[in-house]
């Protein structure tokens, strides 16, 4: 029953994402699980003791000939005890199942949300170009982007039409090009 409940608690934090406050509720988790555990191992101890004193009590009262309390009566007591600590455990483990699946339904949320944003972002982001051209001017110059230039800055500097350059060095974004980098200028001045 114990190995059970620690089964439990291990599978439902495993099933959470590793964000910081996944992490934070699974420590929380693992704690509660922790002093549950405690908790039945400090029962069971006690129905331990509880069995102990009765076998001294049975001891003494089989010296004494008088009887106060019979096996049956000590036997439905400890069953009793049993039923109790196997109905805490079940509660217990229930109120943990339903504190992780809140859990879980917040961060599936809070993900949902998330790639919803993302979705949004992607979505007004301009094609990215992936195939390119090979009729490009095969002669031309090296240029290294100097801070500020764009693709139509350096096409005017040079002559060369800004699809040139871009078949010519395999730009999938030309926004995205930075100062230091060097670009093949195909037919420099439309020679």
């Amino acid at each position: 029953m114990l190995s059970r409940l620690l089964m439990v608690g291990a599978l439902a934090t495993a099933a959470l994402p590793t964000t910081a406050a996944a992490q934070v509720e699974l420590a929380n988790l693992r704690e509660d699980v922790r002093g549950l555990t405690q908790r039945v191992g400090e029962l069971a101890l006690r129905v331990e003791q509880l069995e102990r004193e009765n076998a001294e009590l049975r001891r003494r009262l089989g010296s004494t000939g008088k009887s106060q309390a019979t096996i049956a009566q000590l036997n439905d007591a400890v069953a009793e005890l049993n039923r109790k600590l196997q109905s805490a455990v079940a509660d217990a483990k229930t109120d943990t199942l339903q504190h992780v699946a809140a859990q879980m339904e917040k961060l599936a949320k809070q993900t949902n949300a998330a790639l919803d944003s993302l979705a949004k972002v992607q979505a007004t982001r301009p094609a990215v170009q992936t195939t390119f051209a090979e009729d490009f001017p095969k002669e031309g110059v090296s240029y290294t982007v100097q801070k500020g230039d764009s693709l139509a800055l350096i096409a005017k500097k040079t002559g060369a039409k800004q699809q040139d350059i871009i078949n010519a060095n395999k730009l999938a974004d030309p926004s995205h090009i930075t100062g230091g980098q060097t670009l093949f200028i195909p037919n420099p001045g439309g020679k």
